[in-house]
C-alpha cells in the first residue's frame, strides 16, 4: 500500500497528539453535559474511536451512515442515508464527528437533518478540513488539521474501500484513482 502513496502528510504521532488536544477541548466544553457523539461512518470510525477514548466526561455514542461518493474520488452530490441514528437527541448536546470536510455539502445535509430533531446544541468535529473548497458556511467547531485540496487516504479515509487501515494520512498517487 505504501507504494500507492505519493507523500505522507500526517504521521501517526502527529495525529495522536492532535486527537488528544481535540479531546481535551471537547472535555472542557461539554463537562457534565453528557453529549451524544455521532460517528459518521465509515471514514470517521478510527478517528472517532481514538477521540472518544480520550474524552474525560460521560458521553453517549451513536452512528450515522450516508453515501455520496460510491467508488469515486469526488462526491456524487446525491446523499443517501444508509443508517440513521438510534438515539433521541432532542434537548441533547450533539457532536458530529466527521473524517474530512471538503465541499461541506454532505455535512450541511447532516447538520440540517439533525437540527430537525431539536438538539440543545449541535457541534461539528472533523479530523481534516479543506477550507479552499468549501461551498457552505457551516461553522466547524473542532478542526484537527487544515490541509490542501489533495486526495488523501489513511486513518479511516479510503479510496474504493481501500487504505482505511493505514496508521497515517497520505496523498494517494493520482494514477491510482484517475
Amino acid at each position: 500500500m505504501i507504494n500507492d502513496i505519493e507523500k505522507i502528510i500526517l504521521d501517526k504521532e502527529t495525529i495522536e497528539r492532535r486527537v488528544e488536544e481535540l479531546a481535551q477541548k471537547i472535555t472542557n466544553d461539554f463537562k457534565d453535559k453528557f453529549p451524544v457523539i455521532i460517528c459518521i461512518l465509515r471514514g470517521s470510525v478510527i478517528f472517532f474511536s481514538d477521540l472518544i477514548k480520550r474524552i474525560d466526561t460521560h458521553v453517549e455514542i451513536d452512528f450515522f451512515s450516508l453515501s455520496s461518493y460510491g467508488n469515486n474520488s469526488n462526491s456524487s452530490g446525491v446523499v443517501k442515508i444508509r443508517k440513521d441514528i438510534d438515539t433521541n437527541i432532542e434537548n441533547r448536546h450533539v457532536i458530529v464527528v466527521e473524517d474530512i470536510v471538503e465541499s461541506g455539502l454532505t455535512l450541511k445535509y447532516i447538520f440540517e437533518y439533525l437540527e430537525k430533531h431539536n438538539p440543545a446544541s449541535l457541534s461539528i468535529c472533523t479530523l481534516l478540513n479543506k477550507p479552499e473548497v468549501h461551498q457552505t458556511d457551516l461553522k466547524i467547531n473542532y478542526v484537527g488539521f487544515n490541509i490542501e485540496n489533495k486526495f488523501v487516504v489513511g486513518y479511516g479515509l479510503d479510496y474504493a474501500e481501500r487504505y482505511r487501515n493505514l496508521p497515517y494520512i497520505g496523498i494517494l498517487k493520482k494514477e491510482i484513482y484517475s
